[in-house]
């Protein structure tokens, strides 16, 4: 489920390269991307990170396979941006029934790092984004709130992989990302046949499914974050604050390309 300013280069230790020249894409999407862009670079690049270390949140993958995600997907919707197909996507601020909540039909693609290393694909990752920020720039729709939720989701990622906090509520993507995993709730919601939930956080309060809400669920931001974006167990999201028996939306959690794992 981004303010006009000159590009400024990034400081050459980052290992990004220079950011690409022209304005910077205004609305909130383009600077969500661009700041998890900004922060993935500085983590893989301060202290030299063990790039085999696993991913907690992606079981299957290690840190290279997720930089390397990062870095693919902005690839393809490159390659859409630069083929016009991503031009007749339009906007919009809801998904239509059935609408999948995944980037493209490659969502979790991955490969090898480039012969340069991590060096060499955050290079990559710089090149390729300037018409992807355009692109995220122009009016809002849900593919382009997608492509934030999903930089901003393995963003956490990663951190957890490091043993570093979350970002400051105040990231750019965080609004984006939630209101995408909120629309993806809901529809699950919705498609189960559900009564209405309403979720909350320390950040404001989003309505899930169609109707009055029947209970609210409450929890940091983070946590409710994870929870709805396949992170947390079963026993984790019963733990947030709940004012009714959870059971009946647990298996709303998984959705899309997310499952409540097992443990």
């Amino acid at each position: 489920m981004s303010v006009s300013d000159s590009v400024r280069a990034e400081s050459d230790s980052s290992g990004a390269g220079p950011e690409p020249a022209g304005p910077t894409p205004a609305g909130p999407a383009a600077a969500g991307y661009r700041q998890v862009r900004r922060n993935v670079a500085e983590l893989l690049t301060a202290g030299s990170p063990d790039l085999a270390a696993a991913v907690p949140g992606c079981p299957d993958w290690n840190i290279a396979d997720l930089a390397s995600h990062l870095v693919q997907v902005c690839a393809r919707v490159h390659e859409r941006i630069t083929s016009g197909e991503a031009a007749a996507e339009g906007t919009g601020g809801g998904p239509a029934a059935g609408v999948q909540f995944s980037l493209l039909p490659a969502d979790r693609a991955t490969a090898p790092l480039p012969a340069g290393g991590i060096g060499e694909l955050l290079d990559d990752w710089t090149r390729l984004s300037g018409p992807v920020e355009q692109f995220l720039g122009e009016p809002f729709s849900v593919r382009r709130g997608i492509l934030v939720m999903d930089a901003f989701t393995h963003e956490l990622d990663l951190r957890q992989a490091l043993g570093m906090d979350p970002p400051a509520p105040e990231h750019p993507a965080l609004p984006v990302a939630m209101g995408i995993l909120a629309k993806g709730l809901s529809l699950s919601t919705r498609n189960r046949g559900l009564p209405a939930l309403r979720v909350e956080t320390d950040l404001g309060q989003w309505p899930v499914g169609d109707g009055a809400p029947a209970a609210t669920v409450a929890g940091s931001w983070h946590d409710v974050y994870q929870a709805m974006s396949g992170r947390l167990t079963e026993d984790r999201i019963r733990a947030l604050r709940w004012n009714a028996d959870p059971a009946p939306w647990i298996t709303a959690f998984t959705w899309g390309p997310f499952v409540v794992p097992g443990r």
